[in-house]
């Protein structure tokens, strides 16, 4: 039986940006191009076909607490953020002062900077530290690989039922399947696509989005 997928060319996935609503906004493509000038580390941009989906998600599920933990240059944050209302509010965690600063002006130009707060430092010290009573419904992780698990444990009493986690670089660019052994990424990243498919407390699906996007719901 011929495999009911498509492998994507950058025609097709040019194609599938194109025909989605929020395709071309001018903003976050001069995010994009100014990020994809920095060099091997533009790497850590996500895909726009993600932020297109992450945007409609946040809006989907009527979001209007969210957290996001890494944030680069803030492509996006600027894609979650412009998914709230206009009362939402998007809690963004990262460690680099450098490229949050680039993310701060791009907010500023999406009008969307009173919506955020940036918290700079360790993501396991600044979660740890999340008021019992703070809750999202919506969460993004696309941090350190090994610290994965550790953000979901300290995430999840946070979350609202039915709220939603998305986990980035899932598939590792398909080295999660057979992990080499000096591989801490991808062992970190097939352990804990493992432990979310059988976790009790939450549904999850990983999808092919991107490098591999693992979404979670909390029960």
């Amino acid at each position: 039986m011929k495999p009911k997928f498509t492998t994507l060319s950058p025609e097709i996935f040019n194609y599938v940006c194109d025909n989605s609503s929020g395709g071309h906004i001018p903003i976050l493509d001069q995010l994009r191009a100014e990020t994809e000038q920095l060099g091997e580390i533009c790497e850590m941009l996500i895909g726009k076909d993600q932020g297109i989906f992450m945007s409609m998600l946040v809006r989907s599920i009527n979001a209007t607490s969210v957290i996001e933990v890494g944030t680069f240059t803030g492509y996006s944050s600027t894609c979650i953020a412009l998914g709230l209302p206009e009362n939402g509010r998007l809690l963004c965690v990262d460690q680099s002062e450098e490229w949050t600063r680039i993310a701060c002006r791009y907010w500023k130009g999406a009008g969307v900077s009173e919506k955020i707060e940036l918290l700079l430092g360790d993501g396991r010290e600044v979660l740890g530290k999340l008021s019992p009573n703070e809750t999202f419904g919506f969460a993004f992780i696309d941090a350190d690989k090994p610290g994965y698990d550790a953000y979901f444990e300290l995430l999840l009493p946070h979350m609202r039922p039915n709220g939603v986690m998305l986990f980035d670089n899932m598939l590792r660019n398909g080295q999660v399947v057979n992990p080499g052994k000096d591989d801490d990424d991808a062992q970190a990243l097939n352990a804990l696509n493992k432990k979310l498919a059988s976790d009790p407390r939450v549904d999850s699906v990983l999808l092919t989005v991107g490098d591999g996007i693992n979404m979670c719901r909390k029960k």
